[in-house]
């Protein structure tokens, strides 16, 4: 008997329990940095030592947390259904859970990445992506290529590469769990809208986005800076692929 295919969209808030630190805290801040310094390409090219402190940071307290009991009961799924989790968040906890098929859509804590491979329009490749652990990078670590060494995040200001997988699974799927999210960041909170018992009124505006299987509503929301998260880069629209 074939399995029911269920996606799992899940946020911030299945790893809070965890001991994981929300990016959204109610002073503005992300662990006492605003979020612009840390978490934008803008930040990146104006401080990276303090952006590779902060991950370096983050991937340290890492491994100090273990899985809960949301993870593990969305891992359990996959006995009896056919599961994809579709995730928001950078740790590797739904791993540690057991899950076995998860799309990053914002990247991975542990893994790191050259500079000058940004994402699948611009040169990204999985060949160029490595695992690290635990372990820190510093200025002056360089990939085989040469370039500078940064983590494997998708920052304000940058393209999401995984966006077109996570909108197949979505598309295909009979059921759809949304977990721990609010669905304020988008093109993540564009997904609901594109399950096929999501209901009309689901808001989506503008002209659409296209996928390899149809079309992505685009959303005229705006980061504290005024980019659009799901545009490549300031005051530029979404570029086709």
């Amino acid at each position: 008997m074939k399995r029911k295919k269920i996606t799992v969209l899940t946020g911030a808030g299945v790893s809070a329990e965890s001991g994981i630190t929300t990016f959204r805290d109610s002073d503005g801040l992300w662990e006492n940095h605003k979020v612009e310094d840390v978490a934008s390409i803008e930040g990146w090219y104006r401080n990276p030592s303090v952006v590779l402190d902060f991950y370096n940071e983050r991937r340290a307290q890492l491994f100090t947390v273990k899985p809960n009991a949301a993870h593990m009961a969305i891992a359990s799924l996959e006995n009896e259904y056919d599961v994809t989790v579709v995730t928001q968040n950078v740790d590797n906890l739904h791993e540690r859970a057991g899950s076995t098929r998860i799309i990053h859509l914002h990247g991975e804590l542990t893994k790191v990445r050259p500079e000058n491979c940004c994402n699948d329009m611009d040169g990204f490749s999985e060949e160029t992506v490595f695992d690290i652990g635990a372990d820190a990078i510093h200025i002056g670590d360089k990939a085989p290529n040469g370039a500078q060494l940064r983590p494997h995040i998708v920052w304000f200001g940058e393209a999401v590469p995984y966006i077109n997988a996570a909108i197949d699974h979505v598309m295909d799927a009979d059921v759809l769990l949304i977990v721990g999210t609010s669905l304020q960041v988008y093109p993540a909170a564009g997904l609901i809208g594109l399950h096929k018992f999501c209901r009309a009124d689901v808001p989506a505006s503008g002209p659409p986005r296209r996928s390899p299987r149809g079309y992505l509503p685009w959303y005229p929301r705006s980061d504290a800076w005024g980019t659009p998260w799901h545009t490549g880069r300031r005051n530029r629209t979404w570029r086709s692929r």
